[in-house]
């Protein structure tokens, strides 16, 4: 009788691992059907299923017996599928959802740029402008705007799960003002000030990124009387004082960039100010199989790079940061400590 190993041999696991982008579409395809949703808590047949989401059962099938292999849905022993953990997260209801990611992190324009990351590596640039002829945000809002509106649901998703672990891991004891530079919609800052009450904040960020911000911070808002709305570009210019400025997930442009706003954040703070950077980083952290992915769409799409901890402190330092701590947010954010210098 011929035992079969209980771990991939390297063949068979490098042979998975170049079909990566079946499993990858297969995520996607889940996601963009919507079989997560109309999967209830007990399990379903195919044929059911494939009625609620408007597809052929044995295709269906097919879908659904690839994601199981990977742990996303489970077949059962009469050939039912029910949920699994990971399944659930494709649901919209989820609470943690990350349908939104999923889709963005499988748009059509990611399935051209892909094949081109040994040109990326070669240069050191994105390839992005070469596929378009024109740089990737233009070509979100001007050619793909149903790709840009999936870029921003899964950047508030994110933004929204990862607030309240920023909320809850941060001490603002004898703070009485908090910036939030390229803070997004806000959900850090709303969420901070709901949890400090005599807390005052401003958030920054581009003028058509705050025209949507956090409602609970907006003109009628429950906290719009402790909040300022503050449009501008955090490389170009700070005008903002507070006792601890936030900077989240924006230092990964260009390294002239990142220079550019950690230097404004020091010329705009008062001397002894706290600065919290908070990043996920492509070393030592449990999510590096998805950071270092992250980091190498971004040098694809924009030219833009995920941190390790030494980039990022050595980015502080020359700005003239001094940094005293980093601290675990999540499994896939670090939290950077600093302050101005006296």
């Amino acid at each position: 009788m011929t035992t079969v190993s209980p771990t991939p041999q390297p063949a068979m696991r490098l042979r998975e691992l170049v079909f990566g982008a079946a499993c990858a579409a297969a995520v996607r395809a889940a996601a963009r059907l919507g079989v997560a949703d109309a999967l209830e808590d007990r399990p379903a047949g195919v044929a059911e299923l494939a009625a609620a989401v408007d597809t052929e059962p044995r295709a269906l099938r097919r879908l659904l017996r690839a994601l199981a292999c990977y742990g996303i849905f489970e077949e059962t022993a009469d050939g039912e599928f029910a949920h699994t953990e990971m399944s659930r997260l494709l649901r919209d209801d989820a609470p943690n959802s990350l349908r939104h990611i999923s889709l963005w992190c499988t748009e059509p324009w990611t399935w051209a740029a892909w094949p081109r990351l040994d040109e990326a590596v070669r240069s050191g640039r994105s390839v992005f402008d070469d596929l378009y002829g024109k740089g990737f945000f233009d070509y979100l809002h001007q050619d793909a705007r149903d790709s840009a509106q999936v870029f921003d649901r899964a950047m508030t998703t994110s933004s929204r799960q990862s607030a309240r672990d920023i909320v809850g891991l941060l001490d603002l004891t004898g703070v009485s003002s908090v910036a939030d530079i390229g803070g997004g919609q806000g959900h850090v800052l709303a969420g901070l000030l709901e949890k400090y009450e005599t807390l005052h904040g401003a958030l920054l960020d581009l003028p058509k990124v705050v025209a949507n911000a956090d409602p609970r911070l907006r003109e009628g808002g429950p906290l719009a009387g402790r909040a300022r709305i503050v449009p501008g570009d955090c490389r170009e210019d700070i005008p903002v004082q507070a006792d601890l400025y936030i900077i989240k997930n924006i230092l990964e442009w260009d390294d002239e960039s990142t220079r550019r706003t950690l230097r404004k954040v020091v010329e705009a703070a008062r001397p002894g100010a706290r600065v919290v950077i908070i990043e996920n980083l492509v070393d030592d952290s449990p999510s590096m199989k998805f950071t270092t992915a992250m980091d190498l769409l971004l040098l694809l799409n924009v030219g833009g790079a995920k941190h390790s901890k030494e980039s990022l402190v050595s980015h502080m330092a020359e700005a003239g940061l001094l940094v005293h701590d980093i601290l675990v947010v999540n499994p896939y954010l670090h939290a950077f400590e600093c302050t101005v210098p006296e």
